[in-house]
């Protein structure tokens, strides 16, 4: 069975681990304590660039705010996949590289029609970032820039440049993401 994370539970836990208050880690991520408790309880999904700044005001980068404890092997049978669910994006994330100790980090994302990371750019701290298209369209900003890209089109950028994304399509948009060194 693939195991996935519950983004609101994770956080919960690692805010409570740190002793910190939902206001405390609120105003270190620039959102409201009603906002956060949402996050928390999977009420509400945020956006990629929140989740961001979520792990920063815990003190974790976004890949340590992911991390669970993962098999340091080869390979990463299709049943072990760590898998996280962003429901208010329309996005679930699959770890297709099994830990961040490497050089590469492989991620398929499923992103469902009108879903996506959020409005809000963000960066993150890979050096290079491959999207690849696998299925579908995906729209996708990077910094100032807009594309279009369908399937079998792939695009490379800086990840530290502001980028986001959305699936316009009617379909699923199966896409991966793969940043070097692992940032995710």
């Amino acid at each position: 069975m693939v195991t996935e994370l519950q983004l609101g539970t994770r956080i919960r836990s690692l805010r409570q681990a740190r002793r910190l208050t939902l206001r405390e880690v609120a105003g270190r991520a620039g959102v409201t304590e009603s906002f956060l408790s949402q996050v928390e309880r999977d009420v509400t999904s945020p956006s990629i660039a929140t989740v961001h700044r979520v792990a920063g005001a815990l003190g974790l980068s976004i890949a340590q705010l992911f991390a669970e404890d993962a098999e340091t092997g080869r390979v990463v049978r299709r049943e072990a996949r760590r898998r996280i669910a962003y429901p208010g994006l329309g996005a679930v994330d699959e770890f297709l590289t099994s830990n961040l100790a490497g050089r590469l980090q492989v991620i398929m994302s499923t992103i469902d029609a009108g879903g996506g990371t959020g409005r809000e750019p963000y960066t993150h701290d890979s050096d290079e970032e491959v999207v690849v298209v696998l299925s579908g369209v995906l729209d996708l900003w990077v910094a100032d820039e807009h594309y279009v890209l369908h399937e079998g089109d792939a695009i490379t950028f800086p990840s530290r440049l502001p980028h986001w994304n959305a699936n316009p399509g009617d379909v699923p948009a199966t896409v991966l993401f793969c940043l070097t060194p692992p940032s995710f």
